[in-house]
């Protein structure tokens, strides 16, 4: 593997690292690679947890508002058909862009990367699938839309009582799991595994 160091601009070769090395630049001593332990396996059972998170966040009520007696509930794809109903097409498409299609993504082509990994087997052009989740990871803004749920919740609170629902602490936990899966995930091993499984 080729890399940049990210100091001095010198391109250097990459050797195998083991699990825990890590590699410097020969010329100002930056870290240029420092493997994370466990990384596979972590961000695979994130991953997966992620899914289980992602769906019990669709399935359920996402806030539900009691005015005089009466109890309106919303999912969170309720929230974004409301919004088209009602002409906010472009709002309507940025939320579900931000909230369902680029998580959703971001787990799967995880999943489809690193479980074949885990497996010590390499998935179909896997190296398309992983540039295209290092794309994907910057549209993933859950916590955005979540500041936006709490400023309404705070607005809304004066004219009516808010129950949270079952999906907003999926959702709440789901945005941590996804920040984890970031976090362990180690391009550098990962770029190592599909080189040499060449």
């Amino acid at each position: 593997m080729h890399l940049a160091c990210h100091e001095c601009d010198l391109l250097q070769s990459i050797p195998p690292l083991s699990e825990r090395g890590t590699a410097k630049c020969g010329r100002c001593g930056a870290v240029l690679v420092r493997h994370k332990p466990n990384s596979i396996e972590r961000t695979l059972a994130l991953a997966v947890t992620g899914l289980i998170l992602f769906i019990l966040a669709n399935a359920f009520p996402i806030l539900e508002f009691e005015i005089n007696g009466e109890i309106t509930a919303t999912t969170l794809i309720g929230a974004v058909g409301s919004l088209y109903a009602s002409g906010e097409w472009p709002l309507a498409v940025v939320v579900f862009l931000t909230t369902q299609a680029a998580p959703l993504s971001q787990i799967l082509i995880k999943l489809y990367v690193y479980l074949p990994l885990w497996l010590n087997r390499v998935p179909w052009r896997p190296g398309v699938a992983f540039r295209l989740l290092l794309e994907i990871e910057p549209w993933s803004m859950m916590s955005v839309f979540m500041l936006g749920i709490l400023v309404s919740v705070v607005k809304l609170a004066k004219m009516a009582h808010i129950l949270p629902g079952t999906s907003l602490w999926a959702f709440v936990l789901l945005i941590v799991v996804l920040a984890a899966a970031v976090a362990s995930m180690d391009t550098a091993l990962v770029w190592q595994r599909l080189e040499a499984s060449r």
